[in-house]
């Protein structure tokens, strides 16, 4: 009499469990590497573009009350001209700054790639026009010129 080594039964119950071991291991490998991909941006870049946005921010707002504060002791003839130190580099790597926009709806903007920071110039572009650029490293002036030039 022969014996057989394994039963159907217990044949296919070892099939369906190592199909079964098979197909979780997959899809945990498939969203580890999901994971893999998207662990950068949601636990480096995002939270590292909201700090540069909230610094920059603060400096637009800095740089605000500078050139109000400017326009509020400035002559009615004559020049006044200031200096002033922001941060040379927010989280190591340098950043712009811009006066941009029409005479009545002037904004600052503070920027370095895809982060953007626009700041009003609390409504005094309407009489005052102001315009520039600098970065962050070195001082920066603000020079008012009745004449305009």
């Amino acid at each position: 009499m022969r014996r057989s080594i394994t039963e159907p039964e217990e044949s296919a119950a070892a099939v369906t469990t190592m199909v079964e071991y098979m197909l979780i291991s997959g899809i945990l490998v498939l969203l580890l590497i999901v994971i893999m991909f998207m662990a950068n941006e949601v636990f480096m870049e995002r939270p590292a573009n909201q700090v540069r946005y909230y610094a920059f921010t603060d400096i637009g707002n800095g740089i605000s009350t500078r050139i109000v504060d400017i326009y509020l002791i400035a002559p009615e003839n004559g020049t006044i001209e200031t200096m002033f130190d922001i941060p040379d580099d927010v989280m190591l790597t340098p950043y712009f700054v811009d006066v941009e926009g029409t005479q009545q709806n002037q904004e600052i903007m503070v920027h370095r790639g895809d982060v953007k920071s626009y700041i009003s110039l609390a409504g005094i572009g309407a009489t005052k026009g102001v315009t520039g650029n600098t970065t962050g490293s070195g001082w920066n002036r603000i020079i008012y010129d009745s004449k305009g030039v």
